[in-house]
């Protein structure tokens, strides 16, 4: 694999989608081929058939290298589920010298502080974001680094997940003969690929409908302040249109596609579709009124659910309003009438999101639909960790060059530090670890 490439793998309840992206002259990035297969053995959002996850991973993995003709080896991998949670928590660390600044060391024994919060039995914590700083009580600091004071404390996003659930996803990415080169939470992924950094400063929602989950990314000042990840999405409505209309999931899938709406008050009375019965039967006819009645109640629950969340994060106190509202993304987002129904239920200005923030101007339409939100912010995410790594090493090697020629007393060369390892790179480093001695 060449150079400023990577690819993003989304393991989905619904798809698996394999994309392979590099990053152009521009700093825009280019997708290069992208694979698709329909996901059997995930159900919402969490893998419960290992052997049939795999054989969909080397579909869409197959059929990714054969639109990018390039061999396809490490992989930047999606979490989310209903096993995810995240919480708010503040601690401290007293400095022993205050005559210092700030600087990473102190910030990443403070990091390191809140990783021994104890946790359920079976959770670990994925991600550690601090929120604001506060030094010897001077509130509301966004960078403490190079400030004075004894005591440094800090408010923390902190975002917890099952520990055998990611283990499961390892797995199966690595028996599909592929290498786990990161993982991140599907949420932040998505958001990367389609919300602009004005709306996440400004305060935004971004609500992404999958097939088996809802995940919910709250930003506000740049920084993302609230998490969830709802356990209905798309594949619930499915399900309530084939109970509801007494026909089979594909045809139901397929009502919903092309004739769903989520707003009843659009259909007149006499639109009817007619649909084949089973081997011998007679066809069904179905009402869009109907049909839009039952996508309407399974949708307005989910929205209400995903704004209680936003409620909870306090989108009431006028502080952390959300200026730039809700914007929409995933599958699910594609339903007709959607973004009236949640500007109407939420009273908040909504946009459907598409994950075009960052892609090549010239990229395919397909591409940027809601769908692949959270491939693109896989590979987005991959480019990144990419070139941190060449960041690291690089630092390395100028260290040693200067060990070298202390002697010489030459000019020291500035090389750029390496931005901190965020938790995510650790927490991949654990899962290989343990898949390397668990064989």
């Amino acid at each position: 694999m060449g150079e400023n490439i990577a690819i993003g793998l989304d393991i989905g309840t619904t798809k698996i989608v394999a994309m392979v992206g590099r990053k152009n002259e521009y700093g825009k990035v280019d997708i290069l081929g992208i694979g698709r297969s329909k996901s059997l053995g995930v159900h919402r959002g969490v893998v419960n058939n290992i052997t049939q996850t795999i054989q969909s991973i080397q579909l869409a993995v197959q059929e990714a290298e054969a639109a990018s003709d390039i061999k396809i080896e490490n992989v930047t991998v999606g979490i989310a589920g209903q096993h995810i949670r995240s919480l708010q928590h503040s601690d401290y660390i007293t400095r022993s010298n205050s005559e210092l600044v700030i600087d990473e060391d102190d910030i990443e024994r403070l990091i390191n502080q809140v990783h021994k919060l104890v946790m359920l039995p079976g959770e670990e914590i994925i991600h550690v974001l601090p929120q604001e700083f506060k030094v010897d009580g001077q509130a509301e600091i966004k960078e403490p680094i190079g400030m004075y004071g004894g005591r440094l404390e800090a408010n923390f996003h902190v975002v917890v997940g099952q520990v055998s659930s990611i283990r499961n996803i390892g797995r199966c990415v690595k028996s599909a003969g592929l290498n786990l080169e990161g993982i991140t939470l599907e949420p932040l992924a998505s958001s990367n690929a389609v919300l602009s950094q004005e709306e996440k400063e400004a305060g935004v929602a971004l609500i992404d409908i999958g097939g088996g989950t809802t995940d919910l990314a709250i930003f506000r000042d740049g920084i993302i302040r609230h998490t969830a990840v709802i356990p209905f999405g798309g594949n619930v409505i499915t399900e309530d249109i084939k109970e509801g209309c007494s026909i089979i999931e594909k045809q139901a899938e397929l009502l919903k596609i092309k004739f769903g709406s989520a707003w009843p008050g659009e259909n007149k009375d006499n639109e009817i579709v007619s649909i084949p019965g089973l081997r011998g039967r007679e066809p069904k006819e179905i009402t869009l009124k109907n049909l839009s009645k039952i996508i309407h109640a399974r949708v307005v629950e989910i929205i209400e659910q995903v704004y209680v969340e936003i409620k909870n994060y306090g989108h009431e106190e006028q502080k952390k309003k959300l200026i730039a509202g809700i914007v929409l993304t995933g599958g699910g987002s594609q339903l007709k009438h959607l973004k009236q129904l949640v500007e109407y239920i939420t009273g908040m200005d909504t946009r459907i999101g598409f994950p075009n923030e960052h892609l090549a101007g010239d990229s395919d339409d397909e591409i940027t639909s809601p769908l692949y939100a959270t491939a693109v912010g896989l590979v987005m995410d991959g480019l990144k960790r990419q070139e941190r790594k060449k960041v690291e090493l690089e630092y390395q090697a100028s260290i040693q060059e200067q060990e070298i020629s202390e002697d010489s007393h030459e000019e020291e060369i500035e090389v750029p530090k390496p931005e901190r390892r965020s938790f995510l790179d650790k927490l991949t480093d654990k899962v290989k670890d343990f898949l390397d001695n668990a064989e």
